[in-house]
C-alpha cells in the first residue's frame, strides 16, 4: 500500500464510518475501482482503531459525564424526561445488545457470503428509500431526554442490520431515530454514542481474529498514515455532520446512495466486476 492509497483509504474510512453512506460499501468498491490489492485485516484493525479514537475524542465530555454520574451513589436514577448518566448508560447498553448478538453469531457468515457489490447495491438503495420515508414522516419533536426503552431497542435492532454491507450503521440508526420522532441532530448524536461500544467491539473482534498485527515489511509508515488520516477526517466528519443536521435535511445522502447503487448495478450488468 502506497502513501497515496493509505491517505485515500484512511479518509474514506473517516468519512463513511459516520455519514449515512456505508463505510463497508466504499472500502469494498474503491480498491476494486482503483485496481488496488486487498488492504488486509491489519488495515481494518488500524482504521477501526482510528475511528474509535475519533468518536471518543469528540464525545469525551459526554462519556466522562456519563461515567461520573453513574458512579455517584447519591444521584437518583430518573426515567423518561431526564438524561442522567445512569439512564443514558442503560439506554446505550440496551441498544447495543442486538448488534452485539448479531455480530457475534453472524459476522463470519456476512463476511463470507454478503460482501458482493450486488448486495451492497441493494442495501444502498433499500436504506435510501427508508431514509427518504423517514424524512417525509418525521415529526422531529423528540430529544435525547425523551427517548424510551422501546425507541432504543428498535434503534438497536436496526443497528444489528448494519452488519450487511451497504446498509450503513449511522444511516439505519438515524433512520429509525427519525421514525421514532427524534430530531435529526438528536438521532445523529445518539447514533454516535451508540456506535462507541460497537466500534470498540468490532476492533477487539478483529484483533482476536488475526491473533497478531502482522504488518508487512515497509508498511508501518503507511499504516500510521491511514490511522492518522482516518482519525482526523473522522473527527471532522462527526463535528460538521452534527452541525449540518441542525439546519439541513438528509436528502443529499439519499440521492448519493441511490446514484451509487445504480452505478454499481450498471457495472455489474456490463460484466466489469470480477469478485
Amino acid at each position: 500500500m502506497t502513501f497515496t492509497q493509505a491517505i485515500i483509504l484512511g479518509a474514506i474510512q473517516g468519512v463513511t464510518e459516520f455519514l449515512p453512506i456505508s463505510s463497508s460499501a466504499h472500502l469494498i468498491l474503491v480498491p476494486w475501482l482503483m485496481n488496488w490489492p486487498d488492504q488486509g485485516l491489519t488495515f481494518d484493525v488500524v482504521v477501526h482503531a482510528a475511528t474509535l479514537v475519533a468518536i471518543l475524542s469528540f464525545f469525551w465530555r459526554d462519556w466522562l459525564k456519563i461515567i461520573k454520574q453513574t458512579l455517584q451513589p447519591s444521584l437518583k436514577f430518573k426515567t423518561q424526561g431526564s438524561l442522567t448518566g445512569r439512564r443514558i448508560l442503560l439506554l446505550i447498553s440496551i441498544g447495543t445488545i442486538p448488534a452485539a448478538i448479531s455480530g457475534f453469531w453472524l459476522q463470519e457468515l456476512v463476511s463470507t457470503n454478503l460482501r458482493h457489490p450486488a448486495v451492497v447495491s441493494i442495501m444502498l438503495f433499500a436504506v435510501a428509500l427508508l431514509l427518504w420515508l423517514a424524512e417525509k414522516k418525521a415529526s422531529l419533536n423528540k430529544s435525547l431526554e425523551n427517548l424510551s426503552v422501546l425507541d432504543v431497542l428498535l434503534i438497536g435492532i436496526a443497528q444489528a442490520v448494519a452488519l450487511v454491507p451497504g446498509t450503513s450503521r449511522s444511516g439505519i440508526t438515524i433512520t429509525l431515530g427519525l421514525f421514532r420522532g427524534m430530531t435529526r441532530e438528536a438521532a445523529a448524536r445518539f447514533s454516535f454514542l451508540l456506535a462507541t461500544p460497537i466500534i470498540l467491539g468490532a476492533f477487539l473482534y478483529k484483533i482476536y481474529g488475526i491473533k497478531s498485527l502482522d504488518i508487512p515489511d515497509g508498511q508501518a509508515m503507511a499504516m500510521l498514515v491511514s490511522f492518522s488520516t482516518a482519525l482526523v477526517v473522522g473527527y471532522l466528519t462527526i463535528k460538521y455532520f452534527i452541525r449540518f443536521l441542525k439546519e439541513k435535511t438528509l436528502y443529499v445522502f439519499i440521492y448519493y446512495r441511490i446514484l451509487l447503487s445504480v452505478v454499481i448495478l450498471l457495472v455489474i450488468y456490463f460484466g466489469e466486476f470480477q469478485p
